[in-house]
């Protein structure tokens, strides 16, 4: 079941992140951060657990970021991640943005959704408020794409 993350699902959701950003594959949250952003994530719910997230952060009016899109292995390769990004292009459609974008260590995903890579200075600086507090910045290595929608 895919539903808005609750205040409860703040930690499994920071334990499902912490355990794919150890493996580097993506980017730690804080515990802190979660909480206040947790109208932006999504979940997705099996036998009551947490097997996947997704968060979509609006960074301006044509603009938004889909985050810390991450699945249990075990759970992989059954469209969830598919399902949790779908719901984030719906969310953003039905706010009025017009384009979303993502930074990632696994482009060819977010490419078989229709996302393209662009080079990460053409993003607007305002995105770079999170990145200057990130301890791989300025050299971490993500992929910068974009969809319009």
């Amino acid at each position: 079941m895919l539903r808005g993350a609750h205040i409860n699902d703040v930690e499994q959701v920071n334990k499902l992140v912490d355990h794919f950003a150890k493996k580097d594959l993506m980017l730690a949250r804080p515990l802190g951060e979660l909480y206040e952003n947790i109208r932006d994530y999504y979940v997705y719910v099996e036998n009551g657990s947490i097997v996947g997230c997704t968060a979509l952060h609006v960074f301006w009016k044509d603009l938004a970021e889909i985050k810390s899109v991450a699945v249990e292995e075990d759970h992989q390769n059954r469209g969830i991640g598919k399902q949790l990004i779908q719901k984030c292009l719906e969310e953003g459609k039905a706010l009025g943005i017009s384009r979303l974008f993502v930074l990632t260590y696994i482009p060819e995903f977010f490419e078989r959704m229709g996302f393209k890579r662009i080079d990460k200075d053409l993003l607007p600086h305002k995105i770079w408020s999170e990145c200057v507090k990130c301890y791989k910045f300025p050299d971490c290595g993500e992929v910068s794409l974009v969809i319009e929608i």
